[in-house]
């Protein structure tokens, strides 16, 4: 697929996808929609590909939905979800990699969303985040109901749902909706340094360790504790394991290879 509304490239392990189009403030129609959706499927099948970075051009990461497309005749909200949303976070979640946002501006309602389900979010210092379903008659959707409160907790998730609150960069690192904030000038080079490590790591324990928190949110803690038993036995079986072992007893740095 030639893209036309995000960019996407590999570089030391890292696929850096970015939303293109800035004159809309990266809001999502259709097209970009599924040309994220494809690179994302590209990123989990490229073997090269350890990590994945997420960001967008211009002055915002995105601003949600493109309203003009969401009203045009013929056009119904559950499709929407069902063939844009819902598909993208699955993805991001689903992805046995680790995924880096890199929040470069305003990210408003299905934005905000989809940065918060990446696996670690960094945001520039003069971004913002708001949930701003409300304002036009809308619940949040893009996986917003389910990953906020689990950031933040039931109280502050509804405030910000329902009040709409414009939440700077600072504010969302102090209260846990996403792991830093970090000066402008600084965030591309701090993003990419962060997915260039996390691509250098063992990538196969970084899967299972979010699919292990993933199958936590609906667990009891003896389910849990089988769910560590089953996926401990997959990475104790892996080529990084022994690596990481082997490099430990002979007091030299691990060269993993992500299996």
């Amino acid at each position: 697929m030639a893209y036309q509304k995000i960019r996407a490239s590999v570089s030391d392990g890292v696929a850096t996808i970015t939303l293109n189009r800035p004159d809309k403030l990266n809001s999502f129609d259709r097209g970009m929609s599924l040309e994220l959706i494809h690179a994302l499927d590209k990123a989990r099948e490229e073997v090269t590909v350890r990590a994945v970075l997420l960001t967008g051009e211009g002055r915002a990461f995105s601003a949600g939905q493109d309203l003009a497309e969401a009203i045009a005749p013929g056009t119904k909200i559950e499709d929407i979800l069902s063939t844009q949303y819902n598909p993208i976070v699955s993805r991001i979640r689903g992805i046995p990699k680790p995924v880096v946002a890199a929040v470069n501006g305003v990210a408003a309602g299905a934005g905000a969303n989809i940065a918060f389900a990446c696996d670690l979010t960094l945001a520039a210092e003069s971004a913002n985040f708001i949930q701003s379903f409300i304002n036009i008659g809308l619940i949040p959707d893009s996986g917003g109901t389910f990953t906020l409160p689990r950031l933040v907790g039931m109280q502050q998730a509804f405030g910000q749902m329902i009040l709409a609150p414009k939440v700077s960069a600072k504010e969302a690192e102090a209260r846990g909706m996403i792991w830093k904030a970090v000066p402008d000038a600084e965030l591309m080079d701090e993003a990419m340094a962060l997915a260039r490590k996390l691509a250098a790591m063992p990538t196969k324990a970084i899967a299972l360790t979010k699919e292990a928190l993933d199958r936590s949110m609906t667990n009891s803690m003896h389910e849990q504790l089988d769910v560590e038993n089953e996926l401990q036995t997959v990475a104790g079986r892996s080529y990084d394991y022994n690596e990481g072992v082997n490099a430990f007893l002979e007091k030299r740095k691990p060269l993993y290879k992500g299996e």
